[in-house]
């Protein structure tokens, strides 16, 4: 049985009261497993809880009810100070507004996720400075985010997520902020590093594209999945994504 990076177990998440008296609830007994390598988008219209759910993944929010595990470790009954320790660890996190700091370099953001780990500066930039010229950046890493397209920040971003090679990358809209051209290229790029990295994903979008790259598409609506194209990746070692050859 593959090994499992993201177990949601009926998990839900209510908020105070709508204006009528009445609970709102974000999410409704959300159930989801997600293996090591595999690829899964979760798709909906605004307000069916992609963010909620996103948010309680990385530990940003916790659940009013429910379990949520992230490789083994059970989130739910953490304290705030140990879920941020666990996604300093576990996860990655690629935003639709890159979420750089302005003063600093690209270098220094990239390298930024080991200096919290306690690394020293030489080993964390070095280690950074590998990973952004993969992405095609080797020749910008002294710029400051205003210094960059948006094309090359979002690349920036991604170098930031996977420099302590997390077993988990969320990207949330990756390509939300991009034009059609550049959008293409970063998704070309998760593709090159999802295969390099095997690293498991789990990509929220509008964008159909960017979907038919994963695995799976699980589609939430009014907080709860509705409908799922595809199937759970079984061997860790294959990485034939959804309409891809």
């Amino acid at each position: 049985m593959p090994q499992l990076v993201i177990e949601l177990t009926n998990l839900c998440k209510n908020y105070g009261e709508s204006v009528d008296g009445a609970v709102v609830h974000a999410l409704r007994g959300v159930n989801l497993s997600v293996a090591a390598g595999e690829r899964v988008a979760v798709m909906g219209q605004s307000g069916s809880g992609k963010s909620t759910l996103l948010n309680i993944v990385c530990g940003l929010d916790e659940p009013s009810s429910g379990s949520i595990k992230i490789d083994g470790l059970e989130l739910s009954t953490m304290s705030d100070d140990l879920r941020t320790h666990a996604r300093r660890e576990k996860i990655g996190m690629i935003f639709q507004t890159f979420n750089l700091l302005p003063t600093l370099s690209a270098l220094e953001n990239a390298s930024l996720p080991l200096r919290l780990q306690g690394l020293s500066r030489r080993e964390a930039e070095q280690r950074a400075a590998k990973l952004l010229d993969r992405v095609g950046l080797g020749g910008r890493s002294r710029h400051l985010p205003d210094e960059l397209s948006g094309g090359e920040r979002q690349r920036v971003a991604i170098a930031r997520a996977l420099v302590f090679n997390p077993p988990l990358l969320l990207a949330d809209e990756p390509t939300g902020n991009l034009d059609t051209k550049t959008g293409d290229e970063i998704l070309c790029l998760l593709d090159d590093l999802h295969r390099e990295f095997a690293t498991t994903m789990m990509l929220v979008t509008h964008n159909p594209d960017a979907a038919d790259r994963c695995h799976r598409i699980c589609t939430l609506r009014d907080g709860q999945f509705v409908h799922e194209e595809g199937s759970p990746e079984t061997d860790a070692g294959s990485h034939a994504l959804r309409g891809k050859s």
